[in-house]
């Protein structure tokens, strides 16, 4: 076994069901019951009863857990400590980044920090604003690019940019000749929209809940572009911000804001409180910001 596996494990454990573990741990329901089986037949015991509602832990399993907790935890701890070192020693950049982001700042910001600061070690790891989150706060990495709302008592946050999300319809659809819309828009309508593991889906799923609705919601994904596709194809509306529209620049989508509140995607550069930062993250926090401010000065076309 090795400290993945004991994460699979811990996973189901706390969802007692196998789908929803594999949900989170970006994984497929036989990828995480083939793991499953495979301690159990290292542990030579069941670790899990099966039961008509998911996956209860077994009395040698609540032992296991226990075990598996400290094993993670201890392991974390060791990468992080080995990781101060090298920091002391060398910089080192293990950048976590929420899907959408990078292509705000641009790949080009990260092929020219590591052109100027080819001593600085340097790694990246993209998925969900929600997963990023929950692995900063276990001690994954040491600097994050996240969405707002961030937990200030957990983090040190720099605010980089903030956009408006605006509702995408197409022009066959009625709202399109609308100049605004409001929440209550979204009542009937077919909605594609960002998954769970995504702000995105918090901030129009609880705007909708307030005005006394739940949304339509016919298809929950990963990125912004199935969402566009199913638009485009007039199947439904979604949200989106306008510098992921321009990207995928058709004419037959409209974009239009929304005039019953602020309803924003704002990007956040995340280190940990109480974490010293080492010279690697304090040069790429500076690269990243000077890259911004002359993206705003249109000095760098995004």
């Amino acid at each position: 076994m090795n400290i993945k596996d004991l994460n699979v494990f811990i996973t189901v454990a706390e969802t007692k069901h196998l789908t929803n573990a594999s949900k989170l741990l970006y994984m497929t329901p036989q990828g995480v019951s083939k793991i499953i089986k495979n301690l159990e037949s290292e542990c030579d015991c069941e670790l899990f009863v099966r039961t008509g509602n998911g996956m209860e832990l077994s009395e040698c399993g609540k032992h296991f857990l226990e075990y598996a907790i400290k094993a993670k935890s201890e392991y974390h701890d060791m990468r992080n400590e080995i990781l101060r070192i090298k920091q002391k020693e060398r910089g080192v950049v293990d950048l976590l980044s929420a899907f959408g982001i990078l292509r705000l700042v641009t790949p080009e910001c990260i092929m020219d920090f590591r052109r100027k600061y080819p001593e600085i070690e340097f790694s990246y790891r993209e998925c969900p604003d929600k997963q990023i989150e929950r692995w900063f706060l276990a001690g994954e990495g040491n600097v994050a690019f996240s969405l707002a709302p961030c937990d200030e008592d957990v983090y040190e946050v720099l605010e980089l940019e903030s956009f408006e999300v605006k509702l995408l319809v197409n022009k066959k659809n009625p709202l399109s000749r609308k100049s605004s819309v409001t929440i209550e828009d979204l009542r009937y309508e077919p909605l594609y929209i960002e998954s769970r593991e995504f702000k995105i889906h918090d901030l129009i799923v609880n705007r909708c809940r307030d005005a006394g609705f739940e949304p339509k919601i016919v298809f929950e994904t990963s990125g912004f572009s199935l969402c566009h596709k199913m638009v485009r194809e007039n199947k439904g509306i979604s949200v989106t911000v306008d510098f992921v529209s321009d990207d995928m620049g058709h004419d037959d989508l409209v974009l239009l804001p929304f005039s019953d509140g602020r309803y924003e995607w704002t990007i956040c550069m995340l280190t940990r409180k109480n974490e010293v930062v080492g010279n690697g993250v304090d040069i790429f926090q500076k690269h990243v910001k000077d890259w911004m401010d002359r993206i705003r000065e249109g000095n760098i076309k995004r």
